[in-house]
């Protein structure tokens, strides 16, 4: 890409959270940064917030059509944008998984399809897609949500070498357990209520995640990955963020035998076998 400083920057799900952090520290260090949020939000000290619904083709069409008309260019897209869906797979609803899939998804694959012609003519650009640890190993009683962003990886992996001719990259970061409104956020589907058969196991998941997320990296680690892509001139595939106990334990995932992994992971949230 060109120029790594004083970029057009533009990042979804900027009101809170990772997204805010990364406007806020991108917007300090000289770039032009655009957040945007599904309810319109206050401008913040070094960044201007946009009102775009990830679900809307509408929205985020008059979105980056607003960044286009006032910069000329977006050189750099932070998908963001999200939510969690925790639930036993069993429980949640068809409706609630589409829902899912919609927001962490489908939103990515709206915004990217919205800002490749301008990249393309530019011939420069860079798309960062926020995805997790839970999207290179599933959890329990979060599968809809692994499920989404184990797509968006794939769709990451494809859409890198069909955009590289173009002079475009694009990657992915995934954070382990940061320090969020995640908790206060996360959804719950209908039916783990205490009708559910897998109520005992889920709350006590649930406890364990919350715990982790509770001792977190603060979001700010998550943003200064994104400000060194965004500076830099070529990126690779992907990049974990989170404590190291948490990213060497991904990399287990590469060696172990995948029930050995497995039983692993199910120790971890207090889960077991018969």
């Amino acid at each position: 890409m060109s120029n790594s400083r004083g970029r057009v920057v533009l990042i979804t799900g900027a009101s809170s959270g990772i997204g805010q952090a990364c406007a806020e520290l991108l917007g300090r260090n000289g770039h032009t940064v655009y957040g945007t949020s599904r309810r319109p939000a206050p401008d913040g000290e070094h960044y201007k917030m946009l009102e775009m619904d990830v679900t809307r083709d509408d929205s985020v069409r008059r979105a980056v059509e607003v960044v286009l008309a006032a910069e000329g260019r977006i050189d750099v897209v932070v998908n963001n944008a999200g939510f969690v869906l925790a639930g036993a797979v069993e429980d949640v609803s068809v409706e609630e998984a589409r829902q899912q899939l919609d927001t962490n998804f489908f939103g990515v694959l709206r915004v990217c399809k919205a800002v490749l012609p301008a990249m393309r003519a530019q011939e420069s650009g860079l798309i960062v897609n926020i995805s997790s640890l839970g999207g290179a190993a599933g959890l329990p009683f979060q599968g809809l949500y692994s499920a989404s962003k184990f797509a968006l990886e794939g769709l990451t992996e494809s859409l890198r070498q069909e955009v590289a001719p173009f002079g475009i990259e694009a990657t992915l970061v995934q954070p382990g357990d940061v320090r969020t409104r995640v908790r206060e956020n996360r959804v719950k589907s209908r039916q783990s209520g205490a009708g559910s058969a897998y109520r005992e196991a889920f709350m006590k998941v649930l406890q364990a995640v919350e715990t982790e997320e509770g001792e977190g990296v603060p979001p700010e680690a998550v943003a200064r990955r994104v400000l060194t892509l965004t500076e830099s001139r070529r990126v690779r595939v992907r990049y974990t963020v989170g404590h190291l106990s948490q990213r060497i334990s991904l990399l287990a995932k590469t060696f172990l035998p995948s029930r050995t992994f497995e039983q692993l992971v199910m120790s971890l949230y207090g889960l077991s076998r018969r």
